[in-house]
């Protein structure tokens, strides 16, 4: 690994840096966003479901944002500490922190998981699903496919902002991009064609964070500036504190 893999964030005009790293971040962010919009659109037109589909949509929709804060939390405040851990040549606090991150989401979105799975009702009808027996029933099938997802999801969220932290934002954008992409391609086959109905629409929505997740699975493996071994997988309790400390701020803003 050469050590001076970020030499140019020290030389590089600030300007250049913002439009490198900035620009395919807001693009992330506003594909990610893509994911509810598509769903709304499809189940929208499609006569079968409607109303009552986009009813259940926007019921399920606040519990992703639960998994995505989370995963924000981790994600944001380990590629924050990870950049200060690099700047200062820190690099064993750059790849445990990693390790943990990792370790940290994975279990976090299984235990969500979980939660999502055992309380569904519970939880559905704390969110309005119960306001009718078609939103409640086509709530019920749209959210155990979502759940199913979470670990993929919140993994390819949360390692996101990771991959740019290695100076990657281009392959960080196309990871959620190519996610998106085939989310919009098999909603539509889903949901028309094979006519699958809210099953349709979460099963789409999950391949495609299988996708994302994949992706940045396969680049956490083969990082530039952190090498991760054996020994950076673990539960470190003062790196994680500093992190997710750092991830708070993220979520308070």
């Amino acid at each position: 690994m050469e050590q001076n893999s970020q030499a140019y964030l020290v030389t590089e005009k600030v300007s250049k840096l913002m439009g490198k790293y900035a620009v395919p971040c807001i693009i992330s962010l506003l594909v990610g966003a893509l994911y509810n919009i598509v769903d709304q659109i499809y189940i929208a037109n499609a006569d079968y479901l409607g109303s009552y589909g986009n009813a259940a949509n926007t019921v399920v929709f606040p519990l992703t944002v639960i998994a995505l804060g989370i995963a924000v939390m981790i994600g944001d405040g380990c590629c924050a500490f990870v950049s200060q851990s690099l700047g200062a040549d820190r690099k064993e606090d750059a790849h445990k922190s990693v390790g943990n991150a990792v370790l940290l989401c994975i279990v976090s979105s299984i235990a969500l998981t979980a939660v999502y799975l055992i309380f569904d009702e519970q939880i559905l009808t704390a969110f309005g699903g119960r306001v009718n027996a078609e939103t409640f029933a086509d709530s019920k099938e749209y959210f155990f496919w979502i759940s199913l997802g979470i670990p993929f999801y919140m993994f390819g969220q949360a390692m996101n902002p990771i991959i740019r932290s290695d100076g990657s934002p281009k392959f960080a954008m196309l990871a959620v991009l190519a996610g998106a992409i085939t989310n919009i391609i098999l909603d539509y086959i889903f949901i028309y064609p094979m006519k699958m109905g809210m099953a349709g629409a979460a099963i789409a929505t999950v391949i495609g964070q299988i996708l994302t997740a994949f992706l940045s699975l396969w680049y956490i493996c083969h990082m530039k500036s952190v090498k991760l071994g054996k020994s950076s997988f673990g539960f470190f309790g003062s790196l994680m504190k500093k992190f997710l400390a750092l991830g708070l701020t993220v979520i308070r803003n």
